[in-house]
């Protein structure tokens, strides 16, 4: 089963380089470490950062810090049933 925590935890660390604040998804993908194919996973899970852009609602853009988009994504996996 996949750590909710261990994601997020990902997710900060991937996504706090970027320049806040941020008004789409695009936005992010300079500060990813290996692009839209960066990684998450945890346990069975595992899901790059273009299949999140993908299977995810997109957020509520604009963000003006890491925590309030990691935490949107990390509901809209929670609610699809990933998580």
């Amino acid at each position: 089963m996949a750590d909710a925590d261990e994601i997020r935890d990902q997710m900060i660390e991937a996504f706090e380089g970027a320049d806040y604040p941020i008004s789409s998804p695009m936005d992010l993908v300079p500060a990813l470490p290996d692009g839209p194919g960066t990684k998450f996973e945890s346990g069975e899970f595992t899901m790059t950062a273009m299949e999140l852009n993908t299977k995810t609602s997109g957020g509520d853009f604009p963000y003006d810090d890491v925590e309030p988009l990691v935490d949107d994504i990390i509901g809209d996996l929670k609610d699809q049933g990933e998580l």
